[in-house]
């Protein structure tokens, strides 16, 4: 390894490892934090994990709340570092999208937030799409990539439970996903493949969002 690279990873390290929390639930684009530094978002699939990767980045199994129940995030959850010195960085965790048995009134209102956010937040520098690495991308996670094409969002696809395939099957999804985000415009070309109960990825996920506020 590069001294250039251990000192990312040790950034990526540092970031993560200082105290996080829980900012708040929002149910409405209005009551976003205010837009003064660089923002993420975790995207994906009801019951893909992403909350159990937030918590795992952090090192805080009850951060972000998880549930065996798909569906549970109705919101967009916010979180950020309460260290004196950390960088204005705020999380936003997404409402899962493709859980069919949600009232419709209630998907409904959960796209909308969704396509607002994506449409209108200027300090958006990146959506981290969450993929279940068993069974690759689904129509609705597609047409995800279809709409942050269109809004010119930066997005960079995310295996999660990498842990539950051999490597080399791991590398065939890998494979399988960067063609089909090839002639993508707002698709970042680099795929991560992590696991939240293992750890697998994770220095590598966490340097990449420690570059995007450096």
């Amino acid at each position: 390894m590069s001294e250039a690279e251990a000192l990312r990873l040790e950034r990526g390290r540092a970031l993560f490892a200082a105290p996080w929390e829980f900012l708040r639930s929002i149910p409405s684009i209005d009551l976003l934090p205010r837009p003064d530094g660089v923002e993420i978002a975790f995207a994906g699939r009801s019951n893909v994990g992403k909350s159990s990767l937030i918590n795992a980045l952090v090192g805080r199994k009850g951060l972000a709340r998880t549930s065996n129940t798909p569906g549970r995030t109705q919101m967009l959850n916010a979180f950020a570092s309460t260290a004196p010195d950390a960088p204005p960085l705020v999380i936003i965790d997404m409402p899962g999208y493709g859980y069919a048995k949600a009232p419709k009134a209630q998907v409904d209102a959960w796209t909308a937030l969704v396509h607002d956010y994506l449409r209108g937040r200027q300090n958006l520098r990146r959506v981290f799409l969450l993929i279940d690495s068993r069974h690759g991308p689904k129509a609705n996670d597609l047409s995800v990539m279809n709409e942050l094409d269109e809004v010119a969002v930066n997005y960079q696809v995310v295996l999660t439970k990498a842990d539950k395939l051999k490597p080399s099957a791991v590398a065939r999804i890998e494979a399988s996903v960067a063609q089909a985000i090839a002639r993508r415009p707002a698709a970042h070309p680099v795929i991560l493949a992590t696991s939240s109960e293992k750890g697998t990825g994770l220095d590598e996920l966490r340097a990449t969002i420690a570059d995007l506020v450096a």
